[in-house]
């Protein structure tokens, strides 16, 4: 039985930037991940996300931010309500170079991974998890090609429908939206200029990312009813609706990767820490694409974590955890409240409502101390 003091399972974006976080640590790390990435294709992944600027920096001085990653910067951000309400912000207004960074998953994906291979004290693993031996002090991580691994720590970063959260019998709470996000990339007639924009629509809520050159892609939230239609559409077609939808800023769009669905579920495990035992990112709590903040918040996690253990000592020890937790829970209760409620105030068909959430983002469009606020917390 081979000996690690944390094991980290899944080596999606989160678990990967984990693992990296601790290169410098006093610990012997292993990272477990069935499918790790490969070289990524020129093509682009219809997988992006928005980066606070505060955690690529922090990626940056991992050395996991690098090539191959393709990244655009957002300067401003335009936000449109469904009865003539506007809020605008401008990373200039409030000193900053940028509000956010656009990039593929998959590239950076392997860009972490590719950097955490190179640290001395981590060993990746490409194995299936298949059993977990629960022990009083160190527990016993069992794969499909037999090895078996113990640790001290086991830290569940395999995303929203967790293995390793399974296997502790961790409950969560769900809040289903009835919502799915369907997604795709597309050239633009016009150039994009680093914004990105959003309009809240009776019926859904459509994203434009920037991407490099004139490229966007959308997340077009829309009612799980209405996916399989928009799924069904030719490339000419769905390209014509976004075009339509979006108001035509950009002019006319070409779709260059095929769209996909995934649903918009609010989770949020039950426990994310037990003796020995921690869930970060997706396997602890999911939000609303709204906001763009998942990702960042699963960094966020690594981050404190990374510093709180970066001191030694035994990385499974419950009052240290514990208190990881309670240092985490106010950035995600407050971010899943912010999310779902904008999402809930914006989807309500009261008039009375559509008037108070357009006068709402008028208001808080005039109020530029309150307005920076926010880009200050967004670029954390």
């Amino acid at each position: 039985m081979e000996r690690f003091d944390i094991i980290i399972i899944g080596g999606g974006l989160t678990g990967t930037a984990m693992a990296l976080a601790l290169k410098n640590s006093p610990y012997r790390i292993a990272l477990v991940e069935p499918r790790p990435p490969q070289v990524p294709a020129d093509d682009w992944d219809a997988r992006i996300y928005a980066y606070s600027p505060g955690n690529v920096n922090w990626l940056k001085s991992l050395g996991g931010w690098a090539d191959p990653v393709r990244a655009q910067a957002v300067h401003a951000m335009r936000i449109a309500g469904d009865d003539g309400g506007r809020l605008n912000f401008d990373a200039l207004e409030t000193g900053l170079p940028e509000l956010a960074w656009i990039a593929e998953n998959g590239r950076l994906q392997y860009a972490l991974w590719q950097a955490a291979s190179q640290a001395h004290n981590l060993k990746t693993i490409a194995a299936e998890t298949v059993a977990v031996t629960w022990g009083s002090g160190r527990h016993a991580l069992h794969l499909a090609d037999g090895q078996q691994l113990e640790t001290d720590l086991l830290i569940g970063a395999d995303g929203a429908s967790s293995w390793l959260r399974e296997q502790a019998g961790i409950d969560f709470t769900v809040n289903d939206q009835h919502q799915a996000g369907v997604v795709a990339n597309f050239e633009t007639e016009k150039p994009h200029r680093g914004i990105a924009w959003q309009w809240f629509r009776p019926d859904s809520i459509l994203a434009y990312l920037p991407l490099p050159g004139n490229r966007i892609s959308i997340v077009w939230s829309t009612h799980e009813a209405a996916v399989p239609a928009r799924m069904a559409q030719s490339a000419e077609e769905f390209a014509a609706d976004v075009t339509g939808a979006g108001h035509h800023v950009l002019g006319r769009l070409r779709q260059i990767t095929p769209q996909a669905a995934f649903p918009l579920k609010i989770r949020r495990a039950k426990e994310w820490v037990r003796p020995g035992l921690l869930l970060i990112g997706d396997a602890a709590h999911t939000v609303h694409p709204l906001a763009g903040q998942g990702v960042n918040l699963g960094f966020r996690d690594c981050r404190l974590l990374a510093e709180m253990l970066g001191s030694g000592g035994n990385p499974g020890d419950i009052g240290r955890l514990q208190s990881y937790a309670v240092r985490r829970v106010e950035d995600v209760a407050s971010m899943q409240f912010t999310t779902g409620g904008l999402k809930k105030l914006f989807t309500n068909p009261d008039p009375a409502m559509r008037g108070l959430r357009n006068a709402g983002l008028g208001l808080t469009n005039s109020q530029d101390w309150l307005k920076q606020a926010f880009m200050r917390h967004a670029v954390q």
